[in-house]
């Protein structure tokens, strides 16, 4: 009787063992198809960004070989007249918090904006410097030729905060509609001085001189993005924006020379 019950206990054990070893992998095995991000997306982003969200597009990609982003620069108010005339867009990207309170305004966003990252103004000199400019007040004088973006554009309302709040008051030749469009005059040689951002600057490399001043401090522009509620790939739009406010964002975006919000 001994034995009998010692031999069923282990045909018992042995039965069981087995039945735990064919059940688990159906119940820890991940589904390939679970975590899978599909969809083309369109993203409206201030022409300031053109460089780091070309970099950050094609990480995403790489990252979620489903996904497809399109990219569209311009100045930030220029981005919000096409997304609130129904320009199809997914992400939408300012330079100034301004311009995205016309989105959320309309109710076009689909989340809470979120800021992720800060910028500041520098004069851009062709190579060379040949007005000689030295400071934010020598762009008011006569005989320099200085560019800026018009007034609506963040760079533009920027430039003028940081003229009201010092007294200097700068007469342009021309006023743009982006910050790139600035950059052109300058690195063409049509303009002796251009007011663009420090990540413009580092960007352009050796097309321009740039000359840092104090006074960018009176106005520092941030930057949010949101998914859009008329988004045809809502899931990839959203994990874009979560892409760009993440750590590997971040570390692409101090590298161009972007601040923290």
């Amino acid at each position: 009787m001994k034995a009998t019950t010692a031999s069923a206990l282990v045909v018992g054990l042995i039965l069981a063992l087995g039945g735990c070893a064919s059940s688990t992998p159906a119940e820890t095995a991940p589904s390939a198809s679970a975590d899978a991000l599909e969809g083309s997306i369109t993203v409206f982003a201030a022409a300031s960004l053109k460089t780091t969200f070309t970099e950050l597009a094609t990480e995403f990609e790489a990252a979620n070989p489903g996904t497809t982003v399109e990219l569209n620069f311009a100045g930030s108010s220029d981005l919000v007249t096409q997304i609130t005339e129904g320009a199809p867009a997914d992400v939408f990207a300012s330079a100034d918090e301004k311009n995205m309170a016309k989105v959320t305004d309309a109710a076009l966003n689909d989340a809470e904006p979120v800021d992720f990252a800060t910028n500041v103004l520098e004069i851009a000199t062709p190579p060379g410097n040949p007005a000689g400019v030295e400071s934010f007040a020598d762009l008011a004088g006569a005989d320099v030729k200085v560019v800026v973006c018009a007034p609506a554009v963040p760079c533009g309302a920027a430039t003028a905060a940081v003229e009201a709040a010092t007294g200097v008051d700068i007469t342009p030749v021309s006023e743009e509609s982006s910050v790139t469009d600035v950059l052109g005059k300058v690195t063409s040689g049509e303009a002796d001085a251009g007011l663009v951002y420090v990540t413009d600057v580092i960007a352009a490399g050796d097309a321009v001189e740039g000359i840092e001043f104090d006074e960018s401090s009176e106005a520092v522009n941030t930057y949010p993005i949101v998914a859009l509620k008329e988004s045809a790939s809502p899931e990839a739009a959203r994990a874009f924006v979560d892409f760009i406010t993440s750590a590997a964002g971040a570390t692409v975006l101090a590298a161009a020379g972007f601040g923290t919000p």
